[in-house]
């Protein structure tokens, strides 16, 4: 196999980087976080995303430390049938083999029940050597009751009242973990997503000195959340964790639920983002787009915007990184230096994606046996499968797809994406593709590759010719799959949702399909949009002008790459939200 490996940390820098670690400042925690594809602890682009946030902040030296549960079992392991049946299997992993334990053992209440948790630390090394550690809780221990010894280790997996107990170990786990590991300097709490919401109650718990019910002072609520930021992902209602009445009282205890009662954050049921709203002093949706929907899901809140990015460093291909450190020697320390991309000879852009688009061929030909071709313009989607995002948009008209092949030009697809395994809808998408694969066989080759991980997802990104995202609006809260194609001079074509609004200048940095006007989630016409741009304007650009094309594949390193990533994002988090967590911004407004 030719899967380049992600960067990360020895034993060694890891130990060192223990011995730093009590100066962070800021305590950032994430449900899933992607480190490699050899610690399947992540799902998607919450857990990608975490990642790559860890590893600019190690770049640029912020005072960070992380927290996260160990996942064991991790997400699954997908296979796929010769129809598109999907089956799953643990993705199982030994922390021991790649984290070091640290001596802290801490002890929390679920059920009424005493839970011992632990914790395994990975270090972030970052390119000036400044050390980011990552905590994974871990309760997979013999004093531990065998029902909570399996509470880390599954992501995202059984139901809400493991899911619960879950959000308890990463949320009172975690900052109980932090105390005992004597980082007393943290003074903000970056919740990453509802999933860990719960630390605002253990840090009410703190103030009070008791988990005991008491009236709790709007003097304690605001003490909280001057020290605390939190960032939505989810533009849906039904994407925000809920726990029933009953299941909370069950599960936290009498004492904390009637403080949860008496903060008004539990009518029937908890909502863990109206609790990470209540109490955070700083709130941030991941695209300007995002905020505004969120704004309009939360009256009364004040949530700004935070576009998400990805490392640049880390996704970009090879024959990129070469080209860069060539072209644009400190681009790996500064990515606006990307910026200057708009100057490389459009023949060396050419040459460095020829040899990325034959890697990703060279893994296809590996994983599936089929040879496609290198001179056959190719598509790409590789994105959870999952309704919203549509991945068999394109199979609307497979008819009129043979005719563009025929009379405009010869393309192949490449598509990659896991479904939950209990989302039957995700999964009928994924055979619909195969149906699709199979019709169209004699004219359009279409692949799909089983167990997309990060290394597969980075050898796609930067080995196809354009980047296809086909959300339903406004439902892609910012996505991050086309950025990293853009930082490999792969242009987009894409519905007008999420970052792509911010990203897309037409015939520029890609196209998009539709106008992002008229009425949302209008299938047929987004549809029929998709064709007239790949029939009328790209294919003929494609095989008929590259050198234009080429154009279009500089300028999206130039416009996207230097902008989307993460350097530019967590500047944007210490100048809005940690330096300003002590403000009022996610008070409520009435």
């Amino acid at each position: 196999m030719i899967l380049t490996p992600f960067s990360g940390s020895t034993r060694t820098d890891m130990k060192q980087i223990a011995t730093h670690s009590n100066s962070a400042s800021v305590a950032y925690f994430s449900m899933d976080v992607a480190i490699d594809s050899g610690i399947p602890t992540y799902s998607g682009g919450l857990g990608i995303l975490a990642g790559d946030m860890l590893r600019s902040a190690a770049d640029l030296g912020v005072p960070l430390v992380a927290v996260t549960l160990a996942h064991r079992k991790g997400y699954f392991d997908q296979r796929l049938d010769g129809q598109g049946n999907q089956s799953e299997s643990p993705s199982k992993w030994s922390p021991e083999s790649r984290l070091d334990l640290l001596e802290p053992r801490v002890t929390i209440s679920i059920e009424d029940r005493e839970v011992r948790v632990r914790a395994w630390q990975y270090g972030f090394r970052g390119i000036a050597g400044h050390g980011v550690p990552l905590l994974f809780l871990d309760t997979d221990m013999e004093e531990n009751d065998p029902r909570d010894r399996v509470l880390t280790d599954h992501l995202y997996g059984g139901d809400d009242h493991y899911r619960l107990c879950q959000e308890v170990v990463l949320g009172f786990g975690g900052v109980a973990m932090l105390r005992a590991l004597g980082h007393s300097s943290v003074h903000v709490f970056h919740m990453n997503e509802g999933h860990s919401a719960l630390i605002t109650l253990a840090l009410l718990e703190e103030q009070s000195g008791s988990e005991a019910a008491h009236s709790i002072s709007e003097n304690e609520i605001e003490t909280v959340r001057r020290q605390c930021v939190f960032t939505t992902h989810t533009p849906v209602p039904a994407g925000h964790d809920r726990f029933q009445t009953s299941l909370v009282h069950q599960v936290l205890g009498e004492a904390r639920a009637a403080t949860l009662s008496q903060m008004g954050v539990m009518n029937g049921e908890l909502n863990m983002t109206e609790l990470a709203l209540r109490l955070s002093g700083f709130v941030n949706g991941v695209s300007m787009r995002h905020g505004e929907v969120s704004r309009n899901l939360f009256p009364g809140y004040d949530v700004g915007a935070i576009t998400n990015g990805v490392h640049a460093a880390a996704w970009t291909s090879a024959p990129f990184c070469a080209l860069y450190d060539r072209a644009l020697p400190e681009w790996r320390r500064d990515n606006c230096y990307l910026r200057y991309a708009i100057g490389i000879p459009i023949a060396e852009i050419r040459q460095a994606h020829t040899q990325a688009k034959k890697d990703l061929l060279q893994q296809v030909k590996w994983l599936t046996g089929t040879q496609l071709d290198e001179k056959v313009f190719t598509l790409g989607f590789a994105r959870r499968a999952t309704s919203y995002k549509r991945a068999d948009l394109l199979f609307t008209d497979l008819e009129r797809l043979k005719a563009i092949a025929r009379r405009v030009g010869p393309f192949q697809l490449v598509y990659a994406g896991k479904a939950h395994p209990r989302d039957e809808a995700g999964k009928a998408i994924i055979r619909r593709i195969f149906e699709a694969a199979a019709a169209l066989a004699n004219e359009v080759r279409v692949v799909y590759l089983e167990n997309y991980d990060m290394a597969l997802g980075k050898l796609i990104c930067s080995g196809v010719d354009i980047w296809l995202n086909t959300p339903l609006r406004p439902q892609e809260a910012s996505g991050t799959s086309g950025m990293k194609a853009a930082l490999n001079g792969v242009p987009s074509l894409s519905v007008l949702d999420g970052w792509w609004i911010e990203g897309h200048i037409e015939g520029a940095t890609g196209w998009s399909i539709g106008d992002g006007g008229g009425t949302e989630n209008d299938s047929a016409a987004e549809a029929l949009s998709l064709y007239e741009k790949l029939e009328q304007v790209i294919l003929p650009l494609f095989y008929n002008q590259p050198d234009d094309y080429a154009k279009v594949m500089r300028a999206a390193i130039a416009m996207n790459g230097s902008f989307f990533n993460t350097q530019r994002m967590i500047s944007q988090y210490i100048r809005n939200a940690y330096t300003c967590a002590s403000g009022n911004g996610a008070q409520p407004l009435t």
